[in-house]
């Protein structure tokens, strides 16, 4: 059994290298010459799994991206010739909401500014949306969600229509996959009206895809608007983004906000479990015995007396011992320019963990909702 994998990949030969014979390329290298052979391929979003590559792979099977989106995928070609295959939904959850909560908590401490009491704007509120509003409660935010196919298949969150959200968010994070088709399509859900119809210094989050925003709108309205503020992981174009789009956000990152080493570890777990009855596996091993140790000690903080907005800056300190969310904007604005610098700088970024990673003996609740590992003092 043969497996062709994105080497972006970790813990491949530990999962997977049991039951077959694995060999990795880079993402964005992997055509119709390196599948020819494979029965198994497994790709994260930068590889498109299309017709030109199928009609090579006369062996394969099954076809898994340990990503939540599959838009990378053509379904209907996979279906066509009978292959099977899987993404990994929730795989990244945690990560992606990690990284919002990050980047606000670090643009509120460059502007200056208290959360408590904004309002959060989500829009789409599966696995990745949610991860954002459990966390948000945390910074005294207030949450509207939306998100009408889940709505209209039942879910009983309370929902709001699109233009309702963003007449009254001071703060809005898209979390929905990218779609051209059905009855909510998804490209350029934020065009210029919609850009323009921002509440005065609006903050503006994108760590879904980046075709949801128009980019080159968000361009004008940004020039026009000074007062929003963007924080972007996202880019129509990659791994070109615009540079002139890159110069005017805030916060600028390689589409790398899911990129936690827990989260690509449970999308690969996901896909072994997928693969039970091909690779032969009767029990699968425990997703926890892939995961590294942390590395960090546990942090004893005496919070007890600090205000609202003390406790904040602080949040934001504690949340970049984990992530250094400034470190990683300051190598993309160095980096994205240079030839192949977009998908380099996504390459190292290897060591990222989530905050359950980091146990906080705290008098405040707060640290274990945003999920860090807690323990009373």
């Amino acid at each position: 059994m043969q497996i062709v994998a994105d080497e972006n990949m970790p813990a491949l030969d530990a999962l997977f290298g049991p039951y077959a014979e694995i060999h990795t390329y880079p993402g964005r290298e992997i055509g119709p010459e390196q599948v020819k052979d494979a029965d198994i391929l497994l790709v994260r979003s930068v590889t498109k799994v299309d017709r030109a590559l199928l009609e090579a792979a006369s062996k394969l099977k099954f076809v898994g991206t340990a990503t939540i989106g599959f838009d990378h995928l053509d379904i209907d070609a996979l279906n066509e010739r009978g292959i099977r295959w899987s993404n990994a939904p929730g795989c990244n959850a945690e990560a992606v909401g990690e990284y919002v909560i990050t980047a606000l908590l670090t643009l509120a401490e460059r502007e200056s500014v208290a959360l408590t009491g904004k309002t959060l704007g989500i829009i789409g509120a599966g696995n990745t949306g949610s991860a954002v509003a459990k966390r948000a409660g945390a910074l005294g935010l207030k949450v509207l969600l939306c998100d009408p196919p889940l709505a209209e298949a039942g879910d009983e969150r309370d929902f709001v229509e699109l233009d309702a959200l963003l007449a009254q968010a001071d703060l809005v994070s898209c979390h929905v996959p990218l779609t051209q088709s059905g009855a909510h399509p998804t490209w350029y859900l934020l065009d210029e009206s919609r850009l323009s119809s921002l509440k005065p210094d609006t903050w503006l989050v994108n760590a879904c895809r980046g075709e949801v925003i128009d980019n080159r709108a968000l361009i004008e309205v940004k020039r026009q608007r000074p007062d929003l503020k963007l924080i972007l992981d996202v880019w129509e174009g990659e791994p070109n983004p615009i540079t002139e789009l890159v110069e005017l956000t805030e916060i600028a990152t390689p589409h790398i906000a899911g990129y936690s080493v827990e989260a690509k570890l449970r999308g690969n777990w996901l896909l072994l479990a997928q693969l039970k009855l091909e690779l032969g596996i009767d029990q699968l091993p425990a997703f926890a015995q892939f995961v590294p140790a942390s590395e960090l000690a546990t942090l004893i903080i005496d919070d007890g007396a600090l205000s609202g907005e003390q406790w904040q800056r602080l949040a934001a300190r504690v949340a970049r011992l984990v992530y250094d969310i400034d470190a990683e904007d300051r190598r993309f604005r160095n980096w994205h320019t240079q030839e192949g610098g977009f998908d380099k700088q996504r390459k190292a970024h290897l060591n990222r963990r989530e905050f359950l990673s980091l146990a906080i003996a705290s008098e405040q609740r707060q640290w274990q909702s945003l999920g860090f590992e807690s323990k009373r003092v």
